[in-house]
């Protein structure tokens, strides 16, 4: 399936779902293999990795039942839906990766202070520097999967899932150019510190995530961005109406909603505001398949304080 495609929401759920799956099973993968060559080498930066990864794997995990869960129809409990599940999942995803920091700088500042492992085994060395390399290309595969179709269905969970990944990628990266300094110098003090570099980098990760998911959680509004479109596709039809105001949006996970004023001349029956209301909605819907829209229909008053530029009546083009 192609995620650049368009696609309606039964085939995005699924493919959000297939996409979920993948991470669960590559991170099942890549913390069984660090585990193993980790405490083989003797290597905290290794170890840590490994830690890093078990959270990534708990995360997963959580976005492939949150992502499930969201795509659940509204019901009699929730009317609304249940994209809000998946900003839980953000929130727990972004806790993890700070309890996986401070685990991380425990495991490197013990070993600094000699009460770690005090040498690394050689023979695992190079497997160690191999393992670190294969980590950082699948992550990076994974995660660009990940983030694609977060983006293409506006989910918060797969988004902090691929950042999880993303993160690992470079600290991925950073253990495997430690373990090669540490193969040409022998100096391995590096290994600790190295761990602890990991471990500031995947905390501001943690920071933006939280932020992320927060901002859902008290019902931020969309973006300037997502905002200026609709009010675009709003004014795409300015000759059937008159002017339109107090538009709100929101988000919840997955899901947005949209609500704002439309108003019309006092002779426009309720079936025709209606029918065109219907059709204003599909449209935005075509834009953004997971909103909810509102429209409030009002007549028009010409003293309106509230009338945009194109208004019929103020610019005197009448009504018709």
């Amino acid at each position: 399936m192609n995620p650049d495609a368009p696609i309606n929401n039964e085939d995005l759920n699924r493919l959000k779902q297939q996409t979920a799956r993948l991470s669960v099973i590559s991170n099942t993968a890549l913390v069984v293999l660090k585990f193993t060559v980790g405490f083989a080498s003797g290597s905290v930066s290794i170890v840590s990795e490994a830690i890093h990864s078990s959270m990534d794997l708990v995360a997963a995990v959580i976005a492939f039942f949150s992502v499930r869960k969201s795509s659940e129809p509204p019901d009699d409990v929730h009317a609304f839906g249940h994209g809000k599940f998946e900003v839980i999942s953000g929130l727990v995803e972004a806790l993890l990766i700070f309890a996986a920091a401070i685990l991380i700088i425990r495991e490197a500042l013990e070993k600094l202070t000699g009460h770690g492992v005090d040498e690394m085994q050689g023979q695992f060395l190079m497997l160690g520097i191999l393992v670190m390399g294969v980590s950082a290309i699948v992550n990076w595969l994974v995660s660009g999967r990940l983030m694609k179709v977060a983006h293409q269905a506006q989910s918060i969970a797969l988004e902090s899932d691929a950042w999880h990944l993303r993160t690992d990628v470079y600290t991925s990266l950073g253990v495997f150019i430690g373990l090669v300094l540490i193969r040409i110098t022998g100096l391995t003090f590096l290994d600790p510190l190295f761990a602890i570099a990991v471990a500031v980098i995947i905390m501001k990760a943690a920071f933006d995530l939280t932020k992320r998911a927060y901002s859902d959680l008290i019902d931020s509004r969309l973006t300037d961005e997502e905002e200026d479109r609709i009010r675009h596709i709003i004014c795409e039809h300015e000759a059937e109406y008159i002017n339109f105001h107090s538009l709100r949006t929101r988000r919840a996970g997955p899901d947005i909603f949209i609500e704002f004023h439309l108003c019309f001349p006092g002779k426009v029956s309720v079936e025709q505001s209606h029918d065109f209301t219907d059709h204003l909605e599909s449209d935005l819907k075509l834009e953004f398949p997971r909103a909810s829209v509102t429209i409030h229909v009002e007549p028009c008053d010409s003293a309106c304080e509230n009338c945009t530029s194109f208004c019929h009546v103020r610019t005197g083009k009448g009504t018709g």
